[in-house]
C-alpha cells in the first residue's frame, strides 16, 4: 500500500488538480492509519492521522497543491516506511518526526512556510500556561459490541479488537453475553454467536474509539455512549504539535485469536500491562505467487501420482508384452517432469516492474538535485524474470540511472543551446530475447566524448596515441576500475568507482552488459541476462575422460579445424584462423590437467564461445549432446576453481563441471596480452 501510495504522489505532482486522484489518496492514507491501529502500529496510525487530516482539506480545496506541500507529503511516506521498518524489526529506530509533524500542522492551519515552519508551542506547556495544569479531559464509556455472525470466516478476530480498546484505555469492566448461543446440534463452529459490553475510561473522543472497529463497523452492532467526564493527570510524555492523542507506550500483550467455542468465559477485565519488546525472530522470505500458476503445479503433481501407479503396475508384472506401455509411461513421466520443472520456475518469476517500481521517486528527488528537468519512460515492465535476479539487478540499474542523470543529460540551458526540449529523457526497457532477458537503460543526452575517454586511456596506458580503436573498444574502458571522465566529483558519481562493479554484478549474475553511445543524441546500456540461474541449457562435451557443460548462451559455432587453420605466433600463442578472425585457442586439459584424447585440433573439435565481444577456441575431444541441468554451486560445496562456474548431476549420476566463460575469456586474453608484451 505504502509503494501504491508513492506512485501516487507521482501522478499527484504532475497533475494537482485531479480530485479522483486526490481521493484515491486520501482513501489510502485512511487505510494505512486504520489498519495500523487494528494491528497494533500504533505510532503509524498516530504518524498518519495528521497525514489524513492534511490530506482531507487538500481534496476539500481549502490547501492548494505546490511543490513544498508535494515535498512534505513525499517526506512524510518516507517517515511512514521508517517506521514499518521498525514494526518489521528491520531498523532499531525511525527518524525523529516531530519536526515533520510540525510542518505538516502547520499546513493544516494554513500557514505558508511549509518547509520551514515555527515550532509550534507543546501542549503541555501551553495548557499549563492557560491554568490547566497536566491534566486532560477523561471520559467514561459504556461500548455495546455484537459482531457479525460472519466475522471469523473474513479473517477478523474480536478479541483483537477489544485488545486494542485496551491499549488507549482503560478497561473497567468487561461481560460476555452468550445468550445467542443456539443448541450444539444447530451450532456453526465457524460462526460467532458472542457479544460484549464494555465499561471505559479515556481521553480519547467518541469517533477514536470507533476507528478500532470501522473495518468491521457494516457488519456489526456497535452502541457507544458517554457516562460522566472527569479531568484526569495526563501522561507525562511529549505531546505532538497535532489534535490526535499520543500513541498508547506499548503494545499490550498477545491476544490469542478467537476460537468458536459453544461458550466463553467472562472474563474480568482486559489489562493493559506493557510487554517487554523482545526482538523479533528474522522474517522468512516469502513470494506472492499468482492462484493459477500454483493451480497448474498441483494438476501436475496430480499426473505424476498417475504415472508413477502405471509404472509400478507395469514394474511389478513386466514382461516383454508389457514394454510398449513402459516406454510410454516414462515418456509422460518425462513430459509431466519438464513441464513442472517450467511450471515450479515459473512460481519463482516476477515482473521486472517490481525493480523498476523504485525509479520514479529516484528520478525526481535526483532531478531536484541536480536542477535539471527529466522524464522518466518505462515499457515491458510485465517481462518477467527470476525473483533473486530482480533484487540482485536493481543496485546496478540504479547507478546506470544515476549515472544518467549526472553524466549523460544536459542542463536545460545546455539543452535549449543545442535545440533539444529542455526536458531529458531516461528510459528504462525491458524485452524477451530467446532464453534471456535484455534491460536497456538510456538517455538522450549529450552521448559519451570519444576524445576524452581516448585521453584518459592513452594517460592510463592503456592503448599508444598512435593506435586507433574502435568506438565499441574504446567505450568498453569505461568499465574498468577507477575510470572516470568526470571533470569533478559530484554526490551522484565522478570518483571513477561503480560501473566496473556494475559489470561484475551483471556477470556474477551470468549476464554481460554494452553500451552504444551517439554524441548529441544519447547513450544506451544494455544488460543480458538468463531467465534464471537455476536451470541452465547447455551443451555437453568431453575432454578425456571428463565431462563438461558448456553454457548455450555463449557458444557461437563448433568447427573441426584443417590443418593450416592453427598454428601457433612467435612459437608461444596458439591461435586458429576462423572466417577471417585470428582467435586464441583454450586446451581444456592444460586448463584443468587431465589427461587427453586428443592433442591435434584437426582430430577434435574448437567450439567457439564469445564473452564481451571476445571470442576463443576451447579445444574438446567431442560433443554429446544438448540438456538442461540444474546449477549447484561448487565454491559453496568445495572451493572456487579457476575456470569453473559450478556443477550439476548428469542423468547417470555422474558429476559434470559447467564452464566458467566469462573467467576463461578473461584469462585467455590476459595472458596472450602478457605474452604480447613479454615479446
Amino acid at each position: 500500500m505504502l509503494a501504491d501510495l508513492e506512485g501516487l504522489l507521482l501522478r499527484l505532482e504532475e497533475d494537482p488538480g485531479d480530485l479522483e486522484l486526490l481521493n484515491t489518496i486520501f482513501r489510502c492514507a485512511h487505510s494505512i492509519k486504520g489498519g495500523s491501529a487494528t494491528f497494533g502500529f500504533t505510532d503509524i496510525a498516530h504518524f498518519t492521522h495528521g497525514l489524513e487530516t492534511l490530506l482531507d482539506k487538500v481534496r476539500n480545496g481549502e490547501i492548494k497543491i505546490d511543490r513544498s506541500l508535494s515535498q512534505v507529503l513525499f517526506e512524510s511516506l518516507d517517515q511512514m516506511k521508517a517506521l514499518l521498518s521498525v514494526a518489521r524489526g528491520e531498523s532499531a529506530s525511525a527518524p525523529d518526526s516531530s519536526a515533520l509533524s510540525a510542518r505538516i500542522e502547520a499546513a493544516i492551519l494554513g500557514q505558508p512556510a511549509i518547509v520551514a515552519a515555527q515550532p509550534t508551542l507543546p501542549k503541555q506547556k501551553a495548557a499549563e500556561e492557560e491554568g490547566w495544569g497536566v491534566w486532560s479531559l477523561a471520559h467514561t464509556y459504556r461500548l455495546y459490541f455484537a459482531p457479525g455472525p460472519d466475522i471469523l470466516r473474513q479473517g477478523g478476530d474480536p478479541l483483537l479488537l477489544l485488545g486494542q480498546l485496551g491499549k488507549v484505555s482503560d478497561i473497567l469492566s468487561i461481560v460476555c453475553d452468550d445468550s445467542r448461543l443456539p443448541a450444539l446440534a444447530d451450532m456453526d463452529p465457524e460462526a460467532c454467536y458472542l457479544s460484549w459490553e464494555v465499561e471505559l475510561r479515556s481521553d480519547k473522543t467518541s469517533e477514536e474509539i470507533l476507528e478500532i472497529f470501522e473495518f468491521v463497523a457494516d457488519d456489526s452492532e456497535i452502541r457507544l455512549e458517554v457516562t460522566s467526564e472527569t479531568r484526569s493527570p495526563a501522561a507525562a510524555a511529549p505531546a505532538a504539535p497535532m489534535e490526535a492523542a499520543p500513541p498508547a507506550a506499548e503494545p499490550v500483550a498477545e491476544v490469542p485469536a478467537a476460537e468458536p467455542t459453544p461458550a466463553m468465559a467472562p472474563p474480568a477485565a482486559l489489562p493493559v500491562e506493557a510487554a517487554a519488546k523482545a526482538a523479533p525472530p528474522a522474517e522468512a522470505q516469502t513470494l506472492r505467487v499468482a492462484t493459477d500458476k500454483v493451480d497448474k503445479l498441483i494438476n501436475l503433481v496430480g499426473e505424476l501420482v498417475i504415472n508413477q501407479s502405471m509404472l509400478n503396475e507395469v514394474v511389478q508384472d513386466f514382461s516383454m508384452a508389457k514394454l510398449p506401455r513402459l516406454i510410454e509411461a516414462v515418456a509422460e513421466m518425462e513430459r509431466a517432469s519438464r513441464e513442472l520443472q517450467e511450471r515450479v520456475m515459473a512460481v519463482r518469476m516476477l515482473p521486472i516492474k517490481h525493480a523498476f517500481g523504485r525509479f520514479p521517486r529516484l528520478v525526481r528527488d535526483l532531478a531536484a538535485t541536480v536542477g535539471k528537468k527529466i522524464e522518466l519512460k518505462t515499457s515491458g515492465e510485465d517481462t518477467e524474470l527470476d525473483k533473486g535476479m530482480i533484487e540482485s539487478i536493481a543496485d546496478p540499474l540504479t547507478h546506470l540511472v544515476r549515472n544518467s542523470i549526472d553524466h549523460g543529460l544536459e542542463t536545460p540551458e545546455e539543452r535549449r543551446a543545442a535545440g533539444k526540449p529542455e526536458q531529458g529523457t531516461v528510459s528504462l526497457h525491458a524485452l524477451h530475447e530467446g532464453g534471456s532477458i535484455a534491460v536497456e537503460v538510456s538517455d538522450d543526452g549529450r552521448g559519451l566524448s570519444r576524445e576524452r575517454i581516448l585521453k584518459k586511456a592513452i594517460e592510463r596506458g592503456w592503448v599508444t596515441e598512435n593506435d586507433t580503436p574502435s568506438d565499441e573498444t574504446l567505450y568498453n574502458f569505461i568499465f574498468m576500475p577507477g575510470f572516470s571522465t568526470a571533470p569533478a566529483v559530484t554526490d551522484l558519481s565522478g570518483r571513477g568507482v561503480g560501473m566496473d562493479i556494475v559489470k561484475q554484478g551483471v556477470q556474477a549474475l551470468g549476464g554481460s552488459i554494452t553500451l552504444t553511445s551517439t554524441p548529441g543524441v544519447g547513450t544506451t546500456f544494455r544488460i543480458r541476462l538468463p531467465l534464471t540461474m537455476a536451470i541452465l541449457e547447455g551443451l555437453s562435451l568431453t575432454v578425456g575422460n571428463e565431462t563438461y557443460i558448456l553454457p548455450l548462451t555463449s557458444i557461437v559455432e563448433s568447427i573441426q579445424p584443417a590443418a593450416g587453420d592453427v598454428r601457433k605466433i612467435a612459437g608461444r600463442t596458439e591461435i586458429a584462423l576462423v572466417r577471417g578472425e585470428v582467435l586464441p585457442v583454450v586446451r581444456l586439459y592444460q586448463v584443468f590437467g587431465s589427461s587427453p584424447k586428443v592433442t591435434d585440433p584437426t582430430q577434435g573439435l574448437l567450439v567457439i564461445v564469445e564473452n564481451d565481444n571476445h571470442k576463443v577456441a576451447l579445444l574438446v575431444d567431442e560433443l554429446i549432446g544438448q540438456s538442461q541441468v540444474v546449477i549447484k554451486s561448487l565454491e559453496t560445496n568445495y572451493r572456487k576453481v579457476r575456470g569453473i562456474a559450478g556443477a550439476t548431476i548428469m542423468g547417470d549420476g555422474r558429476v559434470a563441471l559447467i564452464l566458467d566463460v566469462p573467467g576463461l575469456v578473461r584469462d585467455t586474453l590476459s595472458e596472450s596480452a602478457a605474452l604480447a608484451a613479454a615479446a
